[in-house]
């Protein structure tokens, strides 16, 4: 699993990829008939790796003419930065089961990705198996370079104990609306039960727009990304408002200007977190609850959106057994394989039927439950080869004058999405 922070060191060289993107190795842009042994990358946190092993052996023994050599992605400053490398030198492994769809359009640009549109049956067994959420990761031309794979949808994990003792209500917080949200962060500081009420990363990566700004302008919108068309969003009254609720949170130092060394949630830092379902299993010593992130007026959680936090998988045009590789791929996102990845990592397949797929499993897990039910109102970073730079300008505008009040938050959005509709525009 997952925290804002170990992203950090999955997804901070990816802007570094424009450099490389016109020297990739290879690019057949359709899979070939290819058939034999392939080799796959997982991630290298412990239940991903469970999950690979089995999926992995599983496979093997009932393929015994093609084979599949599984392996932790390898290390390096990024994930990223060692896909980009692997695909300029031509060696990239077939399946990558941790490609972030930030980096996906720079991969395909490289000429490292298979368009798995191109393969017979392949964008209607995307869309069979993800609904309509799949159109989020299709390219500009509507292809799809990733399959759908696995999400992470955050919500507001908030600390009971510390609640009770600042005299909330544990049980109902309030902390729908941005008006309740400040009203409940003023009385947890003002108690002293913590140091600030919610602390996402004040740090100016690119990513970091993914656990601030995103989550509540999807809430706020319904579920709008933040460039559509080569269009900026978000430089409209619901972006102004989702600014002025962060700025005024930084204001009253409800939420620092400084990073917090450590999992501020955790260490009791903070009484609040935004987090996947990731979290689960990590604050397993927290008596936590959890909300939807608020909106201006409140919104009732079964029509709440919110960041998707993704992973996806890539099918790799060094791979030269492209046939078994989709097979593999299928196999991989299968019924049964998706309810190996819920019940070893908690994270959420990207599948329509989630929820009642795996009805036994929720009413096993309660604590899942509502990621299940938040996993079908996703949304996704913006699509195309500049996602990052759009991205990046987007969090410097923010950085300069929500987090830091230099400047107006709502000039400085209006700047910002002037800049990203060139860049967006850009090849």
């Amino acid at each position: 699993m997952r925290t804002p922070k170990a992203i950090a060191t999955a997804v901070i060289a990816v802007g570094a990829l424009a450099l490389t993107a016109c020297s990739g190795g290879g690019g057949a842009s359709t899979a070939s008939d290819g058939r034999g042994d392939i080799t796959i990358w997982y991630s290298n946190n412990e239940q991903e790796v469970q999950w690979g092993q089995q999926m992995v052996d599983a496979w093997n023994a009932a393929n015994p003419d093609e084979q599949i050599k599984g392996q932790e992605i390898p290390a390096g400053k990024s994930s990223e930065e060692v896909i980009g490398a692997a695909i300029t030198a031509g060696n990239a492994p077939c399946l990558i089961y941790n490609t972030a769809p930030s980096a996906v359009g720079q991969f395909e640009k490289q000429g490292g990705l298979v368009d798995l549109s191109s393969i017979d049956g392949g964008a209607e067994y995307i869309e069979e198996r993800s609904g309509d959420i799949a159109q989020q990761y299709q390219n500009p031309e509507g292809d799809y370079f990733q399959m759908p794979w696995k999400s992470n949808p955050v919500v507001i994990f908030y600390n009971k104990d510390l609640f009770a003792e600042a005299g909330l209500d544990p049980e109902n917080p309030k902390l729908s609306t941005y008006e309740e949200f400040l009203a409940t962060s003023k009385t947890l500081v003002d108690s002293g039960v913590s140091t600030v009420a919610i602390q996402p990363a004040p740090t100016s990566e690119f990513f970091q727009v993914q656990f601030d700004f995103y989550p509540l302008y999807a809430a706020a919108t319904g579920g709008k990304q933040i460039v559509e068309n080569d269009e900026s969003t978000f430089a409209d009254q619901a972006g102004y408002d989702v600014a002025d609720f962060w700025a005024t949170m930084y204001e009253n130092n409800y939420s620092s200007k400084e990073q917090f060394q450590g999992d501020s949630f955790a260490e009791g830092y903070s009484s609040m977190a935004i987090v996947g379902p990731w979290a689960v299993s990590v604050y397993d010593d927290v008596n936590w609850g959890s909300v939807a992130v608020p909106t201006k007026d409140g919104t009732d959680p079964a029509d709440a959106w919110t960041f998707s936090d993704a992973k996806n998988i890539g099918l790799y045009s060094a791979c030269e057994n492209q046939a078994t590789a989709w097979d593999v791929l299928k196999f991989s996102t299968s019924t049964e394989q998706d309810q190996k990845l819920l019940e070893l990592t908690g994270q959420m397949p990207i599948r329509t039927d989630l929820q009642s797929t795996y009805a036994d499993y929720f009413a096993a897990n309660p604590a899942y439950e509502a990621f299940g039910d938040q996993a079908s109102r996703t949304v996704e970073v913006p699509s195309g080869p500049n996602t990052v730079q759009m991205l990046q300008t987007f969090r410097d505008a923010w950085s300069e004058s929500v987090i830091f009040g230099k400047g107006d938050p709502e000039s400085a959005l209006d700047d910002a999405a002037i800049e990203i509709d060139e860049i967006a525009k850009q090849p």
